[in-house]
């Protein structure tokens, strides 16, 4: 991986289009090792596969870091080679990456939403702080196909965004869910620009079936929805899996620390999650996964998650395992690559810009949901 990460620096560099330095030190690492110089986001442990939700979380860092370039770059491939040419009208495809036959494009066609509510949420304010009207209207209208194609109701709980478009409410009184499609504080901003869509109603009611869905007080990875309630689920269209909280699940916790304590949802999110926090408190670290029961699966933990979980440890007022566990981050974070772990993962390499750009109050979210970086005064 260090071999892989020099050599795309030293390409980078011979043609003139290193990223350039912004200040942020992980962002610049994670901008010259994973993003090419077209704007594609590279997952290199998943077969140099690209998916929608890289594509998102490079143009919100790149707007936290007034990063505008590379901002443009990303913009520009993901729609592009993901929403053919248009993100106003079409929702982008999720994963891109190396065909059978060989041919690069598509792998499959349909949406992520929680990558497209992110893409969407990060144009308008790209659109209000760069003051660029183009992003603003790309953004506006991004938000409201995802409002016609991926929000349906759900009764006992209300408007809700599903995963996707396709695939995810497969009978009619079955709907599945992922929890860590809905931040808060993404809800709350699209809420700000579109007063009279759903988002406000679908923060309100976000404590309420999370509650539901989290037994025992660690968050899920899925859940499932019959009209009655809300509870565990495995990955829907895999039998053989069974539900747990995990990879997908620590964005739940990440999400609800970084919401502004104005935000009426973030203390119900804090007590539904206390279990949690109880446990990262006792052990040091949180869990890999862990069963709906709040049997622990495995404990462990990637550096990405001990970064992920700080901003709710703060939260919850427990500021001296956050801080430990942040010290213990920020000591993988490689001396020659300037990226965290050894091999670098994309998964902890976003975790970790999350976590750690919010710790470093390089931005925070504003009780209406709307950005405030560091470099907006």
């Amino acid at each position: 991986m260090k071999r892989w990460w020099v050599l795309t620096a030293l390409f980078f560099l011979l043609r003139g289009d290193l990223p350039a330095e912004t200040g942020w030190s992980l962002w610049d690492a994670y901008a010259a090792s994973f993003i090419s110089p077209q704007g594609r986001v590279i997952d290199a442990d998943r077969n140099a596969m690209t998916t929608s939700e890289g594509q998102s979380y490079a143009m919100f860092f790149s707007l936290v870091a007034n990063d505008r370039a590379t901002f443009d770059r990303v913009l520009g491939w993901t729609e592009k080679n993901l929403a053919s040419g248009d993100l106003g009208r079409q929702l982008p495809a999720w994963s891109w990456g190396t065909k059978k036959d060989g041919s690069m494009g598509v792998l499959d066609p349909n949406s992520a939403s929680d990558a497209d509510l992110w893409m969407a949420y990060t144009l308008l304010e790209a659109g209000r702080l760069w003051k660029n009207p183009s992003y603003s209207q790309k953004g506006g209208a991004l938000l409201s196909v995802i409002s016609s194609q991926e929000v349906d109701h759900v009764p006992g709980i209300g408007p809700v965004l599903l995963p996707g478009k396709v695939g995810f409410h497969p009978a009619a009184e079955q709907w599945f869910l992922n929890p860590s499609y809905l931040p808060l504080p993404v809800l709350l901003g699209a809420a700000h620009y579109a007063p009279r869509g759903s988002w406000k109603q679908m923060a309100a009611a976000l404590p309420v079936w999370l509650k539901q869905a989290s037994p025992a007080g660690f968050a899920m990875d899925w859940v499932e929805c019959d009209g009655k309630g809300v509870f565990p689920a495995a990955v829907p269209g895999d039998p053989a899996a069974s539900a747990k909280g995990s990879y997908d699940a620590i964005r739940v916790y990440l999400w609800a620390g970084m919401a502004a304590d104005e935000m009426p949802q973030k203390a119900p999110l804090l007590e539904d999650f206390a279990a949690m926090a109880q446990y990262v408190k006792a052990h040091g670290a949180p869990p890999e996964s862990v069963a709906p029961d709040g049997h622990v699966l495995s404990t462990a933990a990637p550096p990405g998650f001990l970064a992920a979980i700080s901003p709710f440890l703060f939260s919850t007022g427990d500021r001296v395992t956050a801080e430990t566990l942040l010290r213990n981050v920020k000591a993988q974070v490689s001396s020659s690559t300037g990226l965290l772990g050894e091999p670098a993962r994309y998964y902890d390499q976003n975790l970790a810009l999350f976590a750690l750009g919010w710790y470093e109050k390089r931005f925070r979210f504003a009780p209406d949901g709307t950005l405030r970086p560091v470099w907006k005064k």
